[in-house]
């Protein structure tokens, strides 16, 4: 009979040893990194009360068992729900994804690192609170800043050079495994145990991306990362009472995830696990839209007032982007639901064009059944640039470029508009920051009252302050 050759079990795969080691030992030194992730954070608690306004979204919320409380458990920011801290990670990570509006990574893979914030502070509480209740120090929002750092960058690097796309599987897989990293650390795990962990998160696997693409895009894509994070809580729980791991959950032959998911090809790290990711990540600040179509939105923006009386009569429109794009959201034929449509690179051109501007209430049927949109999506012709699609990669750069140009059927045309770097941007951070801050504060306004909005706003704000507030109480602030 013949047998497969595998590693000896005292063989751990590489990759589960740096992550575990990177979770559990490395100190996070950069400032820049930690006031990111103070950025990060408010972006993506206001995008999440934003999101409160949606029934759809509210309907996941609360506990799976009507009326279900867990004292000393997890908090819903913007909510009165306290729940165990596993489903209130789904909780949380629903809301922040819910309308595709807080930060973005892009590169082989893409994905939302801020997804991973789900699971860090329904541990954070958690955690808070039990050390309270035992007569212990509680965690500090320092703990938290750390571990969003680490997530970033662990979810971030993995995302550098291993397309999970390009094998039809859904990049919250990266999610998962970085919330497991990071949370079995904050709850003093070994690295062993966190390895342990890790390897559970692997073999767990991804979703099919299928929810995200013709003819299947639906709203699971707007839960799908509350999913993976809440499962990293899960698995790193269960190392913390013993579960073991699985020394070779990617390498084995036949039976590991590269040979089984990935094509054969190996799961690497391109470069050392340190700040990297947050400090270059990219922001949605002004439009709730697929961060490979952020410029063009812009684009087609800076174009309304010269097409805004003339929609009848443009012939064609232009637009000239990245390769990755064409290959997500490209999309021809109908768009069916909110999901459909802002994740629909023409759509989005359409609103900029028509309205002069992107909300998320733009996705819904009040406005998708405005006849322009679709008449002005099928005179659109997507193009590849490929400086765009080189910048893209570009280590860099990270440009996400995109053009457009409209021409009329008098045989006129606008100017050919053009944004490499979208406002959220790295090369954009000082034009970005303060709208970033003013999104922040108008997000809080849909949730609480002006005067508690203006605390916690003023609680945020502050680096040292924020930092030195313990979890429980930062929490506790934003209880309804």
């Amino acid at each position: 009979m013949q047998t497969l050759e595998t590693k000896q079990s005292s063989e751990t795969d590489e990759l589960l040893e740096k992550i575990a080691e990177y979770a559990v030992n490395k100190k996070i030194t950069s400032e820049k990194a930690l006031e990111t992730a103070r950025y990060v954070l408010m972006d993506t608690l206001g995008c999440g009360f934003l999101a409160l306004r949606h029934p759809e979204c509210t309907k996941h919320l609360g506990p799976i068992v009507p009326g279900m409380v867990v004292p000393n458990g997890s908090r819903v920011p913007g909510t009165q729900f306290e729940l165990d801290p596993v489903h209130a990670a789904f909780n949380i990570g629903c809301m922040i994804r819910w309308l595709d509006y807080n930060d973005t990574w892009l590169a082989a893979e893409w994905g939302h690192p801020s997804d991973n914030i789900g699971g860090i502070l329904a541990t954070a509480d958690y955690i808070s609170r039990k050390r309270i209740s035992e007569g212990n120090e509680p965690l500090t929002m320092e703990s938290v800043l750390n571990a969003i750092v680490k997530a970033h960058e662990i979810q971030g690097v993995l995302a550098l050079t291993n397309s999970l796309n390009r094998h039809g599987l859904d990049h919250v897989l990266f999610v998962k495994v970085a919330t497991t990293a990071v949370v079995t650390a904050m709850l003093s795990g070994t690295k062993q145990e966190v390895i342990n962990a890790v390897s559970n998160a692997w073999i767990d696997s991804s979703s099919l991306r299928t929810y995200r693409h013709y003819p299947n895009t639906g709203s699971r894509k707007s839960w799908a990362a509350g999913d993976a994070t809440s499962r990293g809580v899960r698995f790193a729980l269960m190392a913390l009472k013993g579960e073991m791991g699985y020394q070779t959950a990617l390498t084995a032959p036949k039976w590991g995830f590269q040979d089984v998911l990935f094509g054969g090809e190996n799961i690497t790290l391109s470069q050392p696990l340190e700040s990297y990711v947050i400090e270059n990540i990219l922001f949605k600040i002004s439009y709730p839209a697929e961060f490979h179509a952020q410029t063009a939105a812009e684009c087609s923006i800076l174009l309304h007032d010269d097409v805004k009386g003339r929609i009848d009569e443009i012939d064609k429109v232009k637009i000239w982007t990245q390769e990755s794009a064409i290959r997500i959201i490209d999309k021809q034929g109908p768009l069916t639901n909110p999901a459909d449509r802002d994740h629909c690179l023409q759509y989005i051109t359409a609103l900029g064009l028509i309205f002069g501007t992107v909300m998320a209430e733009d996705y819904e049927d009040a406005t998708a059944n405005d006849p322009r949109i679709d008449q002005l999506r099928n005179k659109m012709e997507v193009l590849e640039d490929e400086r765009y699609t080189r910048e893209y990669l570009d280590e860099e750069k990270r440009s996400i470029g995109n053009a457009v140009q409209v021409f009329f059927k008098d045989g006129t045309s606008t100017d050919k508009v053009a944004v490499d770097y979208p406002i959220g941007h790295k090369f954009r951070r000082n034009e970005g920051i303060p709208l970033l801050l003013q999104k922040f504060y108008m997000n809080l306004e849909t949730r609480f009252p002006g005067q508690k909005s203006e605390r916690i706003y003023q609680m945020c704000e502050d680096q040292k302050v924020l930092e030195a507030m313990n979890v429980h109480d930062f929490i506790n602030e934003f209880v309804i």
